[in-house]
């Protein structure tokens, strides 16, 4: 597509559903890895990222039916075919680095690529790798490959991430339900996504409670078995439509939409003058196009918090308000300087591993 033309100046009326999360449904297709039944996903959102991930599961031997008519995917992973996850096919998503945490607990070993290649400090994932380690995992880093072994099975730990990661919490959670003993995740990220993946792995026959909570506590059992489950609604999609009806006008209920997830966001809208209702079937997003908004003071914060992947919508929002507002966007900061000192932390203590083991000498 070489532009894309916009006609504005009418407001918006209708119904839309939504799909379901795509940052929970990469996670979910990762966790059919975990259980030699079928896992069904319904609600299931048809996009580049959720196809390369088929892509990579059908390559480690995962037999994959999607039937894009109703948004369902089966996946059944009977047998483990293959430990190893090309960079051809990470790169391509930095969400397939979630293979590693499933594989490991299941078969024992995998080797998977970085998602930056030979570059860790790209893209970093020095925290799932650290947690994994603290589960008594051997890890080893070679032309841009992890290659991870517990051959004798993963071990409950405490694990206190330095600061808030949906990744990490994610991957360690994954690995942890197939882990030996009790495992608790500390200072872990809250969002809905997760929560999601804990009603997955349960309805699995995992035993994970706190999700949701900075303080996940994980009983390992030895085997999951399959499931259906509906993949939560995407927050960012109902966020992006309830913030386009705002902006133009109108009248649209969003089904599916969950209130809750979207507290923040929903204070803000409120706040500027539109009308969000909770409806059986979803959110309702009311404006009169012809009263001006008024401004409205933010700053961007990890969940519950306002969702920085909101900001530049809300930003479109309230150039219509009469008046200035403010949005603060500071949080990122301070967690690049957390991830600064783990990172250099995490490799401090791999050369001291590495020196007493007699490597690098």
């Amino acid at each position: 597509m070489d532009r894309i033309v916009i006609s504005g100046g009418s407001p918006l009326n209708g119904i839309i559903p939504i799909y379901g999360a795509k940052n929970s449904a990469l996670k979910l297709q990762a966790a059919a890895l975990l259980s030699g039944d079928p896992l069904i996903l319904e609600n299931m959102p048809d996009l580049a990222d959720t196809r390369f991930m088929t892509q990579l599961l059908a390559s480690l031997g995962v037999e994959i039916t999607w039937i894009k008519e109703t948004r369902t995917l089966r996946m059944h992973a009977a047998e483990i075919a293959s430990t190893i996850a090309p960079y051809d096919q990470v790169r391509k998503m930095r969400a397939s680095f979630n293979v590693l945490g499933p594989l490991l607990a299941r078969v024992g070993h995998a080797t998977v690529s970085l998602p930056g290649g030979c570059a860790i400090g790209a893209r970093p994932v020095d925290l799932h790798l650290k947690a994994f380690e603290a589960m008594g995992a051997d890890i080893v880093i070679e032309q841009g490959y992890v290659k991870a072994a517990a051959l004798r099975g993963l071990r409950g730990a405490e694990i206190e991430f330095p600061f808030v990661s949906v990744g990490a919490t994610e991957h360690t959670m994954l690995a942890a339900v197939l882990a030996q003993g009790d495992t608790v995740l500390k200072n872990a990220a809250r969002e809905p996504e997760i929560a999601d993946l804990a009603d997955c792995l349960n309805a699995m026959g995992a035993r994970v409670e706190g999700a949701g909570t900075s303080e996940i506590r994980i009983k390992g059992v030895t085997s999951l078995k399959g499931t259906k489950h509906p993949v939560v609604a995407d927050r960012i999609e109902t966020g992006t439509y309830a913030l386009a009806a705002a902006t133009a006008g109108g009248d649209v209920l969003l089904t599916g939409a969950r209130a809750e997830h979207l507290g923040a966001l929903i204070d803000v809208m409120k706040a500027a003058g539109v009308e969000v209702k909770t409806e059986d079937r979803g959110l309702r997003i009311k404006r009169d196009a012809s009263k001006r908004l008024r401004p409205v003071d933010f700053e961007t914060e990890p969940f519950p918090g306002f969702p920085t992947d909101l900001q530049a919508q809300t930003m479109a929002m309230l150039c219509f308000a009469d008046g200035q507002s403010r949005i603060s966007r500071n949080h990122f900061r301070e967690s690049l300087h957390a991830r600064a000192r783990a990172c250099a932390s995490w490799r401090a203590d791999r050369r001291a591993w590495q020196r007493s083991c007699g490597h690098g000498r």
